[in-house]
């Protein structure tokens, strides 16, 4: 009787441990359908797999510029901006004394690509659309246009400006000729201009890139309306935020 006895006991632990280790097994099996599924944490995905919106991280690279009106060599405030001629996205060359009784020029290097000046198309848009008939009107300049590239080429320039409905002119430099001159280092970097192409401020368009709702001092408008009334812009330079231009290698 004690040997049936132990020999049952034996039996009974022995199925229990194999209950066990199954129960085990299956569970584990389970959490790494779950964690295949889900990602790591078991409820998202890893932050690598997910869409990313907006403006990619800066990461070391600031979006502001870095280096002084001095140190980019380009125009200073006061300063006479000379005329130029540019290939307009209609195939015709454009230059500032095109506009007829111009007050100013909103001189703006943009670009096709860069998270920045797309951030600030429809608020171009809206400032020509407010100001041109106040005798403002946008010029915007691709710096970074080239035939090697299939996002800024001048067919990409045609492309986007009809996406956008752009009201101004969309320039092409070319040659990179008229963006050394002025000093744009980043797109968008705007250059406000008088009525003799003095230059009465440098810098970004407003003071939120990303999100047109938070902004709260409008640069541009500001200074234009200063101008409008016979007066200085009480700010007549701010930091340009944005991509770097890209000189074309030769």
């Amino acid at each position: 009787m004690k040997k049936f006895s132990a020999l049952t006991l034996a039996l009974v632990l022995t199925l229990g441990m194999l209950v066990s280790c199954k129960n085990k097994s299956e569970a584990k099996e389970k959490e790494a359908v779950k964690h295949e599924h889900n990602g790591s944490n078991g409820e998202h995905p890893p932050k690598h797999d997910r869409e990313r919106k907006g403006p990619p991280p800066g990461g070391n690279h600031s979006p502001e510029q870095t280096k002084t009106l001095e140190e980019i060599g380009g125009y200073k405030i006061d300063e006479t901006a000379t005329d130029f001629k540019l290939k307009n996205i209609d195939g015709n060359l454009f230059s500032l004394s095109s506009i007829e009784n111009a007050k100013g020029y909103i001189v703006v290097f943009t670009c096709n690509e860069c998270p920045f000046a797309k951030m600030y198309e429809d608020r171009l848009v809206a400032l020509h659309k407010k100001y041109a008939p106040q005798g403002f009107s946008v010029v915007a300049i691709n710096p970074n246009v080239s035939a090697n590239s299939d996002k800024e080429s001048f067919e990409a320039m045609q492309k986007r400006a009809k996406e956008k409905a752009f009201p101004f002119v969309y320039l092409a430099d070319e040659n990179q000729e008229v963006f050394p001159k002025y000093g744009a280092v980043r797109t968008p970097h705007v250059f406000l201009l008088d009525a003799e192409r003095k230059v009465q401020y440098i810098g970004t368009i407003d003071d939120n890139a990303r999100s047109a709702s938070g902004v709260k001092t409008k640069y541009v408008e500001d200074a234009i309306n200063a101008l409008l009334k016979g007066e200085k812009p009480e700010t007549n330079y701010t930091k340009a935020i944005g991509c770097p231009v890209k000189p074309v290698k030769a």
